[in-house]
């Protein structure tokens, strides 16, 4: 030990402790130390003042400037809904034709559009657009009720056999199960209608036979599947009456489904988006939708 003693170099005082011949100098710390230790403190305390800080138990101390992270959520609610509006209010004022002409829009179509059909039709069309047994693929242009921007946006706006008043209303009849058709004459309308769409199955190795049942089930479709299918089978954009000349099945294309649509019937059902979604919203979602069956990325 050896209090008191300065060291001849830097003429700084000892400490005192010494490890195998070597001494601890008593260097004092740094002012710098002491200048950022006594800032930290002074904005640690301003920032109790200033900002909400200090649980008590039943809530906070809200801090003289009143800032919450509700207060900065507003904001920044309140600054989106304003870069929005500027294009918002194009869309809405400009025609389905002159959007899809404009690409900074259409940019805006589609970053917003792919939110609005992830909340609201993905669940059934699914998240690529293709739909599923029941459900249409929005992508292969066959349209039930038309594919026109017009047509789209009126079908999202009152849905299908909806509750809304307006409401689109399409269902195909149970031929079999209301004892409208025999087994026989439904299994011949059903090789007739397969046959629209692959004129293949109209002969082949069956031969005669299976032509008669084709024939047979032009008869039957002719008195009662026409009126709403038309005599070409072209279907009824006005009935939502399917195009039956297409590879396109809502339901399947294969015999056995194709004959249970024609015993049991179908009718399909889509929600209505007028009160959910606003009048800018299904432009949108109608635009994107559209967009989607472009080819585009």
């Amino acid at each position: 030990m050896s209090i008191g003693e300065r060291d001849r170099h830097t003429g700084q005082m000892m400490t005192g402790h010494e490890w195998n011949g070597i001494k601890e100098l008593n260097t004092p710390v740094p002012r710098v130390v002491y200048f950022f230790l006594i800032l930290a403190f002074a904005f640690a305390v301003g920032y109790w003042l200033l900002m909400p800080a200090w649980p008590y138990g039943v809530g906070y101390t809200r801090g003289l400037l009143g800032v919450t992270q509700h207060s900065g959520v507003d904001a920044d609610l309140k600054q989106a809904a304003s870069d929005r509006a500027a294009w918002t209010a194009k869309i809405e004022s400009a025609s389905f034709a002159d959007i899809q002409a404009d690409p900074a829009l259409m940019r805006a179509v589609r970053e917003t559009g792919r939110t609005l059909y992830g909340d609201n039709c993905a669940v059934c069309h699914g998240t690529d657009a293709r739909g599923g047994k029941g459900f249409p693929n929005l992508r292969d242009g066959a349209w039930l009720w038309g594919g026109s921007a017009e047509a789209v946006s009126e079908t999202i706006r009152v849905g299908i056999n909806s509750p809304h008043e307006e409401t689109r209303s399409s269902q195909m009849l149970a031929f079999g199960r209301d004892g409208m058709l025999g087994r026989d004459a439904i299994l011949d309308v059903v090789a007739y209608v397969r046959s629209l769409s692959d004129p293949a199955l109209a002969t082949g190795p069956e031969g005669a036979p299976r032509g008669a049942h084709v024939a047979a089930g032009k008869e039957v479709f002719e008195k009662n599947c026409a009126s709403c299918h038309g005599v070409d089978g072209k279907g009824n954009t006005d009935l939502g009456a399917p195009n039956l000349t297409d590879h396109f099945w809502l339901y399947g294309g294969d015999r056995q489904s194709v004959f249970t649509t024609v015993y049991g019937g179908r009718q399909g059902h889509m929600p209505n988006w007028e009160q959910r979604l606003s009048d800018v919203d299904r432009k949108i979602l109608t635009l994107y939708i559209l967009d989607l069956g472009s080819g585009k990325p």
